[in-house]
């Protein structure tokens, strides 16, 4: 949000506000002229959620209103309740509309998510900046190329220059490191199942295990079956400086995500720790790979996440290439670089922000 501010004279947040204290890992939000207008929060999940919306609104459409009004332009950032209600406010009240899609453009699998897209590629256009997260060298869409593609990052250029590390080859221990919301989807579970046959060649390897989620449970437990409970750490929410800590400490970062990926940014942090990136074809993935700071499988099982491993490592020379191309890739992908082009395609749509 802070480098977003910077493009604006002032920018009003409205977002759900919760009066318990944050969890770990959150930060504050800070920017330039930001302030923030506080909505009540949007109770239940999946069904649940969508039978509370109208009495949500009821308590909370007043305050949108009034404050999609007095904008002088609307970002809706989809997928979101708040968002879908701005985009269609703008619409309405004729405002400049700036809508930023953060899932995955390629996969629609709920009403919701089909109407975020088919109102894109619609209206893409004139005053309306359209940038769907991800990226490829085609256009986001064949029917309305006004539609383009805008990656996500966390990292300034300072920081990424921070961070970057001149790696050594491992010897005598292997840290592998994952890092993301703890569902069967993003591939831990299969990373851990890939430890036996890992170890086999390299005796002493560890994974540190990063984050929460609902299976983080039967993780721990698919660890303890397979008998490799003391080489892997689970470390849980971490705040942003430990878990860059973390990963500069590390050999590789192994992500064999299923899940449906936008531009996920722990690959981006990964990279700009100079750590060589092991994945799958998903989403934007294998282009952010395909300057040779990481290598992508062509299936998705323990044993080619092992095979993968072992590719990465099987000469010091290609892994210490690895690391510089992972550092290079990263540097591309600065918060600055991301304001600079957001802010390219408002100033062209607008004329002045």
């Amino acid at each position: 949000m802070a480098a977003l501010s910077e493009l604006f004279g002032s920018t009003r947040l409205v977002v759900p506000c919760s009066s318990e204290s944050s969890p770990a890992g959150e930060a504050a939000l800070t920017g330039k002229n930001l302030a923030i207008t506080p909505l009540t929060p949007l109770k239940g999940v999946k069904l649940s959620r969508k039978l509370h919306v109208p009495l949500w609104f009821l308590r909370n459409g007043g305050t949108l209103i009034k404050e999609a009004i007095r904008a002088d332009a609307i970002h809706a950032p989809i997928p979101g309740d708040v968002g879908t209600f701005g985009m269609l406010f703008a619409f309405i009240l004729r405002k400049p509309l700036f809508v930023r899609h953060c899932g995955n453009w390629f996969v629609q699998t709920t009403a919701a998510e089909h109407f975020w897209k088919w109102f894109m590629v619609r209206f893409a256009g004139g005053r309306n900046v359209m940038i769907a997260t991800g990226g490829d060298e085609h256009p986001p869409s064949a029917i309305n190329q006004n539609v383009r593609w805008i990656f996500s990052t966390s990292l300034t250029a300072e920081q990424i220059e921070r961070y970057s590390l001149k790696r050594q080859y491992p010897t005598g221990r292997l840290k592998l490191v994952i890092a993301c919301r703890q569902v069967q989807e993003k591939g831990t579970g299969v990373l851990i199942e890939s430890l036996p046959e890992i170890l086999q060649t390299y005796s002493d390897a560890t994974l540190d295990v990063i984050g929460t989620g609902a299976s983080l449970g039967d993780f721990k437990a698919l660890a303890e079956r397979l008998g490799v409970q003391d080489r892997v750490k689970f470390w849980g929410k971490l705040e942003h400086g430990e878990l860059m800590r973390v990963l500069r400490q590390s050999d590789l970062f192994c992500y064999p995500t299923r899940a449906s990926e936008g531009f996920p940014k722990v690959v981006l942090e990964a990279l700009a720790c100079g750590l060589p990136v092991i994945t799958t074809r998903v989403s934007v993935l294998p282009q952010l790979m395909s300057a040779g700071g990481g290598f992508v499988m062509n299936e998705l099982s323990p044993a080619a996440v092992a095979a993968a491993v072992s590719s990465v490592l099987r000469d010091p020379q290609q892994y210490l290439v690895m690391s510089e191309k992972a550092t290079a890739t990263a540097a591309r992908f600065s918060l600055e670089q991301w304001r600079t082009e957001i802010g390219g395609l408002l100033k062209a749509a607008w004329g002045t922000i």
